[in-house]
């Protein structure tokens, strides 16, 4: 009841400022509170640069030490793809000269009568007669090999591996 009390203004004074002392917080502790505040603000601030610090670092690497050595793998990849084609178009040449050889191997039985001469022995060991009597004679043909590819004009050897050559001497195959 001090505080209502008119005829003493002195404990109304005094309460009021014990009360202002209560609700007034300590400047030492917001104080406190506050640096603590800005320290850990500083630390992320700090955490911070030395990530973005990190990734300039890793991309200035990957500027001067990795693009250079991927631009020369891309290099070596396209002496590699044209090896490759290279290849491929060599093998689809095989492949066209082995079956025009095998239409020619084909040609040659039909002109050639290998199925036939087999069909004659055989005729010939069953016991007829008019099989026997005759004498198949094979007429010597005349087979002229085509001119194919030399592998070795696609895949030449290395001037330490080559074995000696003569000119006149061309291998078909």
């Amino acid at each position: 009841m001090l505080l209502v009390d008119a005829d003493r203004p002195e404990p109304v004074r005094s309460g009021a400022r014990e009360l202002a002392l209560f609700l007034t917080p300590e400047p030492g502790a917001e104080a406190k509170e506050v640096e603590e505040t800005i320290e850990g603000l500083l630390l992320r601030l700090e955490e911070f640069c030395s990530l973005t610090d990190m990734i300039r670092s890793d991309t200035s690497q990957i500027l001067e030490e990795n693009i250079p050595l991927l631009k020369a793998k891309v290099t070596e990849m396209r002496g590699i793809y044209a090896k490759v084609d290279q290849l491929e178009a060599f093998v689809k040449m095989v492949g066209h000269h082995v079956s025009f050889l095998e239409a020619r191997v084909l040609q040659a039985e039909r002109d050639h009568g290998a199925f036939s001469q087999a069909l004659r022995k055989w005729l010939g060991s069953s016991g007829l007669p008019a099989f026997r009597n005759k004498r198949w004679m094979p007429v010597a043909p005349t087979y002229e090999l085509p001119t194919l590819y030399r592998t070795e004009d696609y895949f030449p050897v290395d001037a330490g591996e080559a074995a000696p050559r003569t000119p006149s001497c061309q291998r078909r195959l």
